[in-house]
């Protein structure tokens, strides 16, 4: 099951990143117009305050369970989640959790 997760964050890594880079090669790379365009309407302004909370939600997982469980390494999911998405984030978070899970349990 781990291993699915390890898919699911390359996935969340290379699907998303290939619509983005799509967009600044036509649009230019300027941040601010991306943020533009994702607030073009209501549907798309939902998705990205959707995404938000959910990012924020994970970020505040990963610290608590960080500081708790002293694996700092579970950290990389912070940068993972605001630089690529939750699509990278979230998943990649739950691998690397399971292996210590695993490993603190045999």
């Amino acid at each position: 099951m781990r291993w699915i997760f390890a898919i699911l964050a390359i996935w969340g890594t290379i699907h998303p990143m290939f619509y983005f880079i799509s967009w600044f090669h036509t649009n230019s790379w300027d941040i601010i117009a991306m943020v533009d365009a994702w607030h073009a309407n209501a549907a798309s302004s939902g998705l990205v305050w959707d995404l938000t909370i959910a990012a924020l939600t994970l970020t505040i997982w990963v610290i608590v369970e960080t500081f708790q469980t002293r694996h700092w390494i579970r950290l990389i999911a912070i940068p993972a989640t605001f630089g690529i998405g939750v699509s990278c984030g979230l998943p990649l978070y739950i691998f690397i959790r399971m292996g210590q899970t695993f490993a603190k349990h045999s």
